[in-house]
């Protein structure tokens, strides 16, 4: 069964998340981050003192959490024992410990199982780092964006400056490539293109012309349905 779910994979501040945003907004389709999941998750376990290097904690932590999945404004959100987090997912200290509660099998497979669930909300527009090739390995289009060290570094550090102040581009560019190392060689579920996505490099693009390529590549794949 081929499920109708644009696939949008590749490491972090590649821009995948907003073209992601902006293509399922265009086409009218219900927009999924995969990440905040993952992050929501590891900000939960790490709110209980959870170590990163402590699998067997961090599953059980998982075990006693009520996640909830719910579509606001054509966007899935996250909701752990009642609460919403936002900006709490986003902070330092959860980017650098969501790795470690990725790459626990366990947390894997939960995951997978409620992203594969969101089918029931509609199209989707899925963005993370094993939509294409685990999660809907029979997705109807698979794109993986990727752009230059220097670019990405680029792009995270003006995420992550406080206003009017500046990140240090170079620690954010060793942050970034300690991610992709841990992203890349985990062995469940390993950050890869998926042997039919359509690889973009975005460097050097701006969002709207990496949405465009998307559309016309999806458009090509509907009229051949």
């Amino acid at each position: 069964m081929s499920h109708d779910v644009i696939a949008i994979d590749g490491p972090s501040a590649s821009g995948k998340s907003t073209v992601a945003r902006k293509v399922a907004e265009r086409l009218g389709r219900v927009y999924v981050d995969s990440g905040a999941l993952y992050r929501s998750i590891a900000w939960k376990a790490m709110s209980t003192g959870c170590e990163a290097g402590n699998p067997a904690g961090i599953v059980a932590a998982l075990g006693v959490m009520n996640v909830e999945c719910v579509v606001v404004n054509r966007a899935v959100r996250y909701r752990v024992d009642g609460y919403e987090p936002a900006a709490e997912i986003r902070t330092e200290q959860v980017s650098g410990y969501v790795s470690a509660v990725a790459a626990v099998p366990e947390v894997r497979a939960a995951v997978t199982k409620w992203l594969r669930g969101m089918t029931k909300f509609g199209p989707l527009v899925m963005e993370g780092r094993d939509i294409g090739t685990v999660v809907f390995p029979d997705a109807r289009a698979k794109f993986y964006l990727d752009a230059s060290p220097e670019e990405r570094a680029r792009r995270r550090s003006v995420e992550l400056a406080a206003p009017g102040g500046q990140a240090d581009v170079t620690r954010v560019m060793s942050a970034l490539a300690d991610r992709d190392r841990r992203d890349r060689g985990r062995k469940t579920a390993p950050l890869a293109v998926a042997g039919d996505a359509r690889v973009i490099d975005t460097t050097g693009l701006g969002i709207d012309q990496v949405v465009e390529a998307i559309l016309y590549r999806v458009s090509e794949v509907t009229a051949c349905l």
